[in-house]
């Protein structure tokens, strides 16, 4: 198998691109998408689609992924297959703390099931749902690839290992 030196298909560029976003965002994705070669626009489509979902309050919307489609001049389905295979993008309104808790091997070898009981039971809440006060969307992941610190789960861009009850209600509790 060899390198792909030619864009995956494109479709008709996209006219008034300037109104698809505003221009804050349009700035931050034409950041990454400079950093491809020319005609290489798609392979920011990670990016643009964390920062138009980070605008957006933590979700995408079929109409969010359209525009970053049309934005990188994409057929949408391209845009729907990433933001359907990585368990970072939401389609759903989510907390303002999303708890990605990994459950993987040594996760769960470390307790993470142990951890999991007490959060649901704390939050009042299971795996995939979002608290009554919106605080709160506890999610279940793979591997986030800090085995070293397992167990550990994930809040923003921000990872806590080794964790224990105790360590996971001082950390919730120093939520705002």
């Amino acid at each position: 198998m060899g390198f792909k030196n030619s864009p995956m298909t494109t479709v008709k560029p996209s006219e008034n691109k300037e109104q698809l976003f505003p221009a804050e965002i349009r700035a931050e994705i034409d950041t990454w998408v400079a950093k491809y070669p020319e005609g290489w626009q798609q392979s920011a489509v990670m990016a643009a689609l964390r920062i138009v979902q980070d605008d957006n309050g933590g979700y995408l919307t079929q109409e969010l992924m359209d525009k970053v489609a049309a934005y990188l001049d994409m057929p949408p389905i391209a845009v729907y297959e990433v933001a359907t295979f990585y368990s970072m993008y939401e389609h759903k309104k989510v907390g303002k703390h999303k708890v990605c808790v990994c459950t993987n091997v040594s996760c769960m070898i470390n307790g993470s099931d142990k951890l999991v009981d007490h959060m649901e039971k704390r939050l009042g809440i299971t795996l995939g749902q979002t608290t009554e006060d919106g605080r709160f969307t506890l999610k279940e992941v793979e591997c986030l690839g800090a085995c070293g610190g397992a167990p550990m789960f994930q809040i923003g861009s921000k990872y806590y290992e080794n964790l224990t009850p105790e360590l996971v209600d001082s950390i919730l509790d120093g939520l705002e």
